[in-house]
């Protein structure tokens, strides 16, 4: 099945994980989350450590170590933990980024370039605070 938006399993371990970090006030391990994500712990740790060495994110090593946030959850915003995997999007007029059209006109009328402003505009939007449930 072919989707139009495709996410990385990378950025959807990263932006899941991040919000399974910021609803914990503990440390967070790479197995918990991996378990909850029903990931491969190797791939999450790849991921979480990119975010480390990005600043969004300490780590803690030991038996009882894992991982915490280096900002606030309302601090951080969706796009910035996407870019951090992914690169930064670039909105172009072209999807294949082509200086000339071979046609006088886009045949997919800057659809491609409207979804991904709006997609960036979702993502920038949206934090980590939204989706953290609070603590009852």
């Amino acid at each position: 099945m072919a989707h139009v938006i495709n996410f990385s399993e990378a950025s959807f371990i990263a932006l899941h994980g991040m919000v399974i970090i910021a609803e914990t006030e503990d440390m967070v391990n790479v197995v918990e989350i991996a378990d909850r994500l029903k990931s491969s712990k190797h791939h999450v740790a790849k991921v979480m450590q990119r975010l480390v060495k990005d600043g969004y994110l300490n780590s803690h090593r030991g038996p009882s170590g894992g991982f915490t946030l280096r900002k606030k959850p309302d601090e951080i915003t969706f796009l910035e933990v996407y870019e951090c995997i992914e690169g930064k999007i670039e909105i172009g007029d072209c999807p294949l980024d082509r200086p000339i059209c071979p046609f006088h006109k886009c045949i997919f009328n800057n659809v491609t370039k409207k979804m991904t402003e709006e997609f960036v505009a979702y993502m920038e939007g949206e934090t980590l605070g939204k989706y953290v449930l609070p603590i009852r």
